[in-house]
């Protein structure tokens, strides 16, 4: 038996995907949060949750107008991913700073982060409030991925892009592929004989 240490309870559950949140009120600056608690929650309908601590600037934008687009992040961004989740929008425009561009997302009012390769559009059904996060639980309405990574047969190559994890105050990118979903009861295939 592995000896263990017992810690007082805390959120151990790494790694997880570490995305930009873009959002945007009418009228004013586009802005940028980054989440780490962000997951998938229903398939049908496609449903999404984030959490975001109410003191942050994009904790109101979320909340007045419904929207937000979940932007998966690539090692090429994880620099941009970072900054824009030690800094504040109510003090600057992280769009400009970071050199992003913000481009218009086909069912939401919110902007998608051009440099991502994937935008999922959602519209939030449901706040919880449960400490020092409130969950958004939000419907995906949309997915919008760049041409560039799908293939001349039609498949996305998702797990090609280099997307980023985040774990225990770190950033990684995806590693080795160990198997795929099924493959511990797959049957194997049989030799055909000639």
């Amino acid at each position: 038996m592995k000896e263990r240490q017992e810690w007082k309870p805390g959120n151990m559950l790494y790694p997880v995907p570490a995305v930009m949140v873009s959002c945007q009120r009418k009228g004013e600056e586009p802005n940028i949060i980054t989440i780490a608690w962000c997951g998938t929650v229903c398939s049908d309908p496609p449903m999404v949750s984030i959490s975001v601590r109410p003191k942050r600037y994009s904790y109101d934008i979320i909340k007045d107008t419904g929207e937000f687009v979940i932007n998966l992040v690539t090692k090429e961004l994880a620099f941009a991913d970072d900054y824009c989740g030690v800094r504040s929008g109510r003090d600057e425009n992280k769009f400009k700073k970071m050199h992003l561009t913000p481009v218009e997302v086909a069912h939401v009012n919110a902007p998608g982060i051009d440099e991502s390769p994937v935008h999922i559009a959602c519209k939030v059904k449901e706040i919880i409030k449960l400490g020092s996060h409130h969950m958004f639980l939000a419907q995906v309405v949309g997915v919008s991925v760049a041409k560039e990574y799908i293939d001349e047969h039609g498949k996305f190559h998702l797990n090609d892009l280099n997307l980023i994890s985040y774990s225990h105050g770190e950033y990684y990118t995806l590693g080795e592929k160990v198997g795929k979903f099924g493959y511990s009861v797959q049957k194997k295939k049989k030799k055909h004989r000639k």
